[in-house]
């Protein structure tokens, strides 16, 4: 890893390219080419910008960051960036690390970024990391205002834990939970094969990172929900990783890439192996489509995947 030069600024350039093809489209966001290419030869000149290259010097990673974006003591990071192949080595950590010493060198105490809310791969890894969510970025186009949003049905689920043993559970909510939002609370059921904890957050993000450490502790965790009363989600973790996940409309919430959208179905092998439900009937259960009127009455279809789950809707 590298710090970039006045001579890597066409790379980066087509790096940054490289980055926005991945990413999903908004038009507000669009800039000019020669808006782009200024703004990467001033994060050279006054900001952060770093180059990881692999073992023959090709370039399979980038790192743009500015100062004082978000305040004097920050270091904002504008784009990170690791080619598909290199991803799971070490690279964007790496390349995170490099501008967080720089940083800290310069009297910073915080580094901050932005995530779109539907690149679920890169929120997991910067969670990881220990970042955490602050704001919301949120928009509407200028004449979806004319008329008042019809209210939101509120989410329904749980998260299932997979042992008996509620009192190790819950002892690890009342531990936990605190820590990652000081408002929610949570319920715990003894169950049978499965312990139900019931969690009130305003952020689903808060009920998927608590299932992700009871795995860590318990081996199989479980999110099923029922979004907004048109939708039902589940995610699926074994040992604190995310092994499948399912939404019936997986465009509901936006446009996805289609590798992205058919990552959204139900894999009927893995969730056969790890809660013991009949592969066909989740098979035929787990439907998707394009939109909530295409599948069974929402809150049926919720039911129907519980029982084949085998947990307690």
């Amino acid at each position: 890893m590298r710090r970039a030069t006045s001579s890597d600024l066409e790379l980066l350039v087509s790096l940054v390219e490289r980055l926005d093809n991945d990413l999903p489209r908004l038009p507000y966001l669009d800039h000019p080419a020669e808006v782009e290419r200024a703004k990467v030869e001033k994060m050279i000149e006054a900001g952060v910008a770093l180059i990881a290259d692999d073992d023959v010097g090709a370039p399979v990673g980038y790192l743009l960051a500015r100062y004082g974006e978000r305040g004097p003591a920050t270091i904002y990071i504008s784009d990170l960036w690791v080619e598909p192949q290199a991803r799971g080595r070490g690279v964007g950590i790496g390349l995170l690390r490099m501008a967080a010493a720089d940083a800290a060198a310069r009297g910073c105490t915080h580094v901050v970024l932005e995530v779109h809310s539907r690149n679920r791969e890169a929120l997991a890894f910067y969670q990881r990391l220990g970042f955490e969510e602050e704001a919301k970025i949120m928009r509407v186009d200028v004449g979806g205002l004319a008329e008042p949003a019809e209210p939101q049905s509120p989410d329904i689920g749980a998260v299932h834990v997979q042992t008996d043993d509620s009192d190790a559970v819950a002892r690890v909510v009342r531990q936990y939970l605190p820590r990652i939002d000081r408002n929610a609370s949570a319920a715990v059921d003894r169950g049978t094969a499965w312990t139900v904890v019931r969690v009130e957050a305003d952020d689903r993000a808060v009920v998927r990172r608590l299932a992700r450490e009871l795995s860590f502790r318990f081996g199989v965790s479980l999110v099923l929900t029922l979004e907004e009363g048109a939708v039902v989600h589940y995610v699926l973790h074994d040992q604190g990783r995310m092994v499948d996940e399912y939404l019936s409309v997986p465009e509901y919430y936006g446009p996805l890439p289609p590798g992205d959208a058919l990552a959204l179905r139900a894999n009927p092998t893995v969730v056969a192996r790890l809660t013991g439900a009949d592969p066909d009937l989740i098979r035929r259960v787990a439907r998707t489509a394009a939109s909530p009127r295409e599948l069974p009455e929402p809150r049926e279809l919720f039911e129907e995947i519980a029982a084949a789950l085998r947990v307690t809707p």
